[in-house]
């Protein structure tokens, strides 16, 4: 069974079946605080707190401490009616920084969004530069790990295909840290050549070599009480890999052409693309020095495993972009579809690179299937085809029945605009139109939209997912 994950502290029972229902339709496993007696690490994994109607105090003080030691990070959903929406909004809360207001009637479009609000403040309280952005299962399990690991100084090795965001995770355990007022100094170990990386990291005398006309610090001076950031380790040349594996045994160093003994203090986190295990029984990495170094490793998701979040990451970047003076991008439905169906090998770094390339090319525009670089377009395939999407929503009919139907002002599925359309697109739109509309009238209940759309229910949820659409319906 899965840990729950979100605690909720609610006295109306419809309400209660409410928040519950929306929260594991959002992929959560809530539990009534209620119901619980005891939360355990073996059973409990806190993402998360709603707080709505309060009929009794000392019940719902003793529901707040299940969250132990969670409560110091979690972000906090509140009804807007709770009798508690005043405590936890006041600055003297610690939930203040990371609270979202929920209105009722509720709806789970307002809920994802609030669920993000909330989230997103709780990640920035560590700081703009290490906020993950994400709540897929992975990320969800990476950002879980990184509180996990980040209070002792245990070395971290961080494991990811290029562009996956290593450094983020590595700057986020810092600012985490007991040592967040202290230095974070990053090297990548692949960029330096092999002569010059020693001097880098351990620093030099004066005359140590030729050109080294004054003494200089290396990275674990720089870093002293602080966080090494140790990036490509898996391209550190192996005489190397033997001066760090005594650095890291003995913490002491000396700088090139010098003879004084130095201690350091810090805290080591690695990352690499490469598979070391690979590379140790290929001969290029030292055994010793990754059993060192992976005392907690973290792997990290790619992109393509965590397709979800693309929405928030494309959001992300808007925002961003905004800050430069570059209008926001958006994609129609039917190039979400084929952002999806991509590889992604260039991971989150290569959609912030394509987020910026449209965004200078169509600011503040609709990025329509045919206007993505070519290679993001995909082929074209029999099962993708739009009437093969549009299908399980004609009526019984058929497609005739809807030849003519209006689809918004004066434009008709059977009128061709002159300047013609893009036909993936334009079916797409409406299938959404379609979905939205059966949602709406079915107050928001998968199962009754589906009957009115007749399909089955996990259909309509696949086209959910397909279409970014989870936090559309009502509650």
């Amino acid at each position: 069974m899965d840990k729950y994950d979100f605690l909720v502290i609610e006295s109306d029972q419809v309400r209660l079946a409410v928040v519950l229902s929306a929260l594991q339709f959002l992929g959560y496993q809530p539990q009534d605080g209620a119901l619980c007696a005891l939360a355990d690490v073996a059973t409990h994994a806190w993402r998360g707190v709603f707080v709505g109607t309060v009929a009794v105090a000392a019940e719902a003080e003793r529901q707040l401490t299940l969250l132990g030691d969670d409560a110091a990070h979690v972000p906090m959903l509140v009804a807007a009616d709770s009798a508690w929406a005043a405590r936890f909004a006041s600055a003297a809360s610690t939930f203040a920084a990371r609270s979202a207001a929920v209105d009722f009637p509720l709806r789970y479009e307002q809920m994802a969004d609030a669920l993000r609000n909330a989230s997103g403040k709780a990640l920035s309280r560590v700081g703009n530069a290490t906020r993950l952005i994400g709540e897929s299962v992975a990320m969800t399990r990476v950002t879980g790990l990184i509180r996990q690991v980040a209070p002792f100084d245990s070395s971290v090795l961080v494991l990811g295909e290029s562009g996956t965001g290593k450094e983020m995770v590595a700057r986020a355990i810092h600012q985490m840290s007991p040592r967040r007022d202290r230095p974070f100094v990053a090297i990548n170990c692949g960029a330096i050549p092999a002569e010059l990386l020693e001097s880098e990291l351990f620093g030099h005398e004066k005359g140590a070599f030729t050109g080294a006309i004054s003494s200089r610090k290396g990275r674990f001076e720089m870093a002293e009480g602080g966080t090494l950031f140790l990036d490509e380790i898996g391209d550190m040349s192996l005489p190397m890999q033997v001066k760090l594996l005594r650095v890291l045994q003995e913490r002491v160093f000396e700088r090139v052409g010098g003879n004084k003994t130095q201690r350091c203090d810090v805290r080591i986190i690695a990352a690499t693309h490469r598979n070391l295990e690979q590379s140790i029984h290929d001969g290029g990495f030292r055994e010793d020095l990754y059993y060192r170094l992976s005392v907690f490793p973290l792997d990290l998701p790619p992109l393509r495993e965590r397709l979800e979040d693309l929405p928030l990451l494309i959001a992300e970047f808007n925002q961003r972009l905004g800050q430069r003076g570059l209008g926001a991008v958006r994609f129609s439905t039917a190039a979400m579809q084929a952002l999806h169906a991509y590889a992604w090998p260039g991971n989150v770094r290569e959609l912030s690179n394509l987020a910026e390339r449209m965004a200078i090319m169509f600011p503040h525009g609709e990025v329509r299937v045919r206007q993505l670089p070519e290679k993001y377009r995909g082929p074209e395939r029999a099962e993708e085809s739009p009437l093969g999407t549009l299908s399980p929503l004609l009526p019984e009919e058929g497609l005739g029945a809807l030849i003519g139907m209006p689809l918004g002002g004066a434009e008709t599925l059977g009128i061709l605009p002159e300047d013609g359309l893009d036909l993936k697109d334009h079916l797409a739109d409406i299938e959404v139109g379609l979905i939205r509309q059966a949602l709406d009238a079915t107050g928001g209940v998968v199962a009754h939209a589906a009957r009115l759309l007749h399909m089955q229910r996990t259909t309509l949820v696949e086209k959910l997912r397909k279409y970014g659409m989870q936090g559309s319906m009502a509650a």
